[in-house]
């Protein structure tokens, strides 16, 4: 847990899932709709994706237009290279035409990519530079997409090292961490061709890593998807946004209990600091058996 009493600031971590990215279009709105700020974004492959639309100020029914393209067909180009099969240029172009050739720092929300480094096996975390080379690198799955090379380092997937990106919110200010995990399954979706096998083995090499790091969010969606492909869920997208906008409404209560005892505690510590002689003395014996 990262709670802090003083700091009620929310972070929200957008981990990868593929196509089944759109459940986190779900999440956002479920934040919008009761008007809930959220202070500070990370994200990891399809979830750095979702993350950058609303930094950089997409509302969750603009977002939904992008639902349809979440799917493999659409995000990829077939390439001849010999370190991948697919190219991450049509991601690259999308956001370029939706947002912008922009960098990350230039964002209304402050935002974190998560990428890995291939060559150290060391997690990189992008919170500057250009935005849409950050979010392919996120997204380049390895062995299927081709490596994206920022600088000297040879960046994939950061799903490999933190699946739902929670490590990067505390150093960004965020006193209240909200995880959302798209693949929290006991059984894995049963695969219908060579990518879906693929997808599966990574997931499943994640999973154990995933469940520890989540222990540091203090409150966690965990959404069971196995039902939903991960490689093109065009035909189910508001079923796919309302998987993740339903369980989020359920735990908004969650969030607003920690940001009332956040602001609460933060109130009785500005009395105690201001007025030490005027606070009865029942009122200070309180205040000294709040958590430290």
């Amino acid at each position: 847990m990262t709670w802090s009493p003083f700091n009620s600031k929310i972070g929200l971590a957008l981990g990868g899932g593929a196509a089944k990215g759109i459940a986190h279009i779900g999440v956002l709105k479920a934040f919008e709709e009761e008007q809930i700020e959220i202070s500070c974004i990370s994200g990891t492959s399809v979830g750095a994706l979702v993350a950058s639309y609303h930094a950089f100020g997409q509302a969750s029914d603009q977002i939904m237009s992008i639902g349809a393209t979440l799917n493999l067909s659409k995000m990829i180009n077939f390439t001849w290279k010999k370190r991948g099969f697919f190219s991450t240029d049509p991601i690259k172009e999308m956001i370029h035409r939706d947002l912008g050739n922009v960098n990350i720092e230039d964002a209304n929300i402050p935002l974190a990519i998560c990428t890995t480094d291939i060559e150290t096996g060391k997690q990189v975390i992008f919170d500057k530079g250009n935005l849409a080379d950050a979010v392919c690198a996120s997204m380049a799955v390895p062995g299927l997409f081709v490596p994206v090379q920022i600088g000297t380092r040879t960046l994939v997937d950061g799903g490999i090292l933190e699946n739902v990106p929670v490590s990067p919110l505390k150093a960004m200010g965020a006193g209240i961490i909200v995880a959302i995990d798209l693949t929290h399954t006991k059984r894995y979706t049963e695969p219908k061709d060579t990518l879906d096998v693929v997808s599966n083995a990574i997931d499943i090499g994640m999973d154990l890593r995933t469940r520890r790091q989540l222990k540091q969010a203090d409150i966690k969606v965990e959404l069971n998807l196995t039902k939903y492909s991960r490689t093109n869920n065009a035909d189910s997208v508001e079923a796919l946004m309302l998987e993740g906008y339903r369980p989020m409404k359920q735990k908004i209560k969650e969030v607003l209990w920690y940001k009332r005892n956040n602001t609460l505690y933060h109130l009785a510590k500005i009395l105690v600091d201001l007025m030490p002689f005027k606070i009865p003395e029942l009122i200070r014996r309180l205040y000294a058996k709040l958590p430290s």
